[in-house]
């Protein structure tokens, strides 16, 4: 079972719920979310180029964003990341930045004896522009969902339906109970992939997705798997009676006018496409040579290049204009391609017993690995293998698309994911945090494998009654990175955690006895105050340290006053006493 929500009921529940009528959407009201209130706004934004300042953004974060991305066009560390990429990145209705770095098609072929590219001469070879358009891989996953939810709408498939109910050959070998949520949240058991394209006929592919059995029990792990959006297009398909490109173009990319998305691009886009890789064996599982303008997955490939997994071509600003759909609740100008309540559950986590793996219907959540500090637990996107990701930030109505041809020319020259990452962090840092109080608050940074400390000047409490208060704002990754309030009263020599309360407008106290906070505060100012010992030279200080992995939005304090019963020892709205904090890793911050 998921975990409970404040409701009382479990995410799962609520699922459950939403199609009990037939399959029609009819959901009790959540609390109000991003979605849910951009739908109730009288103006849903349609995109529209501007400046930082017109979308509410930093202008230098967003060209740190650029000079970052341009710094894995060289070793990283001993191949670039990728040839090229196009960036995107804009809040409301505003595209603040799109812009193309390196090149589209610059290889002709890899040499694994030199493990060196081989290029195209330099006349040949294509810069990437705003308009390149990408194999998405992986994010084709997301337009199988969105199909998936409007069938939901009219009342065509159930999330909690088994898959057998629609494709009785489905139930072979232990699958008859997974349902239609277990496919679109990856907990039906499925294992990552087979090799489809090994089977000589489409009805002996299908058949060995039919005849697969789960690695574990339905329900109980989180596993993520290209065999699960593959069945769902059998279901769709099954369904409706069509096809899933006909599925995309007649619902989504018509509607919403994506010109530039599809299956299966023609040849007169090939100039205007990024290459991806020279597919051979044995890194490969096919022999093709240069893959320039067909879906590189070979899954998809041998499926015809339509398939509910991999197969979408797309360009940055169609996916934009997706995203913004999507947190305007479902709608764009005057087309309308969900409801706001599917959106809802588009971005509500159904995998709340596997931590870690948060996932709404089709959308992952709150993943630090590429969203680096825009993540948050309603933060919504995906990535795709050949070096794309799409990110949705319904907490500042912000987006971000980075396209980039990763497996240009070979897939193994890349690992991880510090490109996404780090746009991720910059385009969050983009995002102003205002001070609480007056011009500027400290700010930690965003450092990973950092201990950063702020410390204010010793203090005689002595007489009793001494407590702290000021203003508290933190995002951390949770449970790896923290901020921590503590005290010494030997010079240093030992320091001891202060246990404190935060107060978040509009709700009651909470109390840290351990004297750290980690994880999710809203992203919002909460009230602090912490009793503090009766003793001379007592010395307080914040402690922010990360881990080398990945790292949030980072924490602020501001209007730190140290008062007893009878006087104010310590506020850093005197010039004189905001003088004596010693600052290491934290900056005064106007942002």
């Amino acid at each position: 079972m998921t975990g409970q929500g404040t409701s009382g009921y479990t995410r799962r529940q609520l699922g459950a719920g939403a199609l009990a009528l037939g399959g029609a959407l009819a959901i009790a009201p959540f609390a109000a979310g991003p979605a849910e209130a951009a739908a109730d706004k009288a103006a849903r934004p349609t995109l529209r180029r501007g400046s930082a300042e017109r979308a509410g953004l930093l202008r230098g974060h967003l060209r740190q964003l650029v000079s970052d991305a341009e710094a894995f066009l060289g070793p990283s560390p001993a191949h670039p990341w990728y040839a090229g990429a196009v960036l995107l990145a804009g809040r409301g209705g505003t595209v603040a930045l799109h812009e193309p770095i390196g090149m589209a098609v610059r290889y002709r072929a890899y040499d694994e004896k030199t493990d060196t590219g081989v290029e195209f001469p330099a006349g040949q070879q294509i810069p990437m522009a705003e308009d390149t358009v990408f194999d998405l891989a992986s994010i084709s996953k997301l337009f199988t969902s969105l199909l998936a939810v409007q069938q939901m709408e009219r009342g065509a498939l159930e999330l909690e339906a088994p898959v057998a109910s629609y494709l009785p050959d489905f139930g072979r070998a232990g699958k008859q109970a997974v349902t239609i949520r277990q496919l679109l949240t990856h907990t039906s058991g499925f294992r990552a992939w087979i090799p489809l394209y090994s089977a000589p006929t489409y009805e002996e592919k299908v058949r060995l997705v039919h005849d697969e059995a789960p690695v574990s029990t339905p329900g109980t792990a989180y596993l993520y798997s290209d065999l699960n959006m593959i069945s769902l297009q059998l279901v769709l398909e099954k369904v409706t009676g069509r096809t899933l490109d006909v599925l995309l173009r007649e619902n989504i990319t018509a509607p919403l006018g994506l010109r530039r998305t599809r299956y299966n691009p023609p040849a007169s886009w090939r100039p205007k496409i990024a290459a991806t890789e020279d597919a051979r064996k044995p890194w490969s599982g096919l022999d093709r040579g240069l893959v320039w303008g067909e879906v590189h997955d070979e899954n998809a490939f041998s499926l015809g290049g339509v398939a509910g997994h991999a197969g979408v071509f797309s360009c940055a600003w169609d996916l934009a204009v997706l995203g913004r759909t999507l947190l305007n609740g479902g709608s764009y100008g005057r087309a309308r391609i969900l409801r706001p309540e599917s959106v809802e559950l588009m971005f509500t986590d159904f995998n709340t017993s596997f931590p870690g793996d948060e996932h709404g219907l089709g959308f992952e959540l709150y993943q630090h690995w590429y969203m680096g500090a825009m993540a948050t637990p309603r933060t919504a996107g995906h990535t795709g293998f050949t070096g794309t990701s799409l990110v949705l930030d319904p907490t500042t109505d912000s987006f971000l698309v980075v396209l980039g041809n990763s497996v240009h020319p070979v897939r193994n020259w890349r690992s991880g994911s510090a490109p996404r990452v780090a746009a991720g962090t910059h385009m969050a840092r983009a995002v102003p945090v205002r001070p609480a109080h007056g011009r500027t608050a400290w700010f930690s940074g965003t450092a990973s494998a950092a201990s950063a400390t702020l410390t204010l000047p010793a203090l005689d409490t002595s007489t009793g009654g001494g407590r702290l208060e000021g203003s508290l704002w933190w995002d951390t990754e949770p449970g790896a990175d923290a901020l921590v309030l503590e005290s010494t009263t030997d010079g240093g020599t030992t320091w001891l955690p202060v246990p404190f309360t935060t107060t978040r407008r509009g709700e009651g106290p909470e109390a840290h006895p351990a004297g750290s906070v980690s994880g999710w505060s809203g992203r919002v100012w909460h009230r602090l105050a912490a009793e503090l010992p009766a003793v001379r030279g007592l010395v307080l200080r914040w402690r922010y340290t990360t881990d080398r992995l990945y790292v949030g939005r980072g924490a602020y304090v501001d209007g730190l006053r140290v008062r007893t019963a009878d006087r104010v020892l310590f506020d850093d709205a005197r010039p004189a006493d905001a003088a004596r904090i010693e600052a290491v890793g934290w900056t005064p911050s106007a942002d």
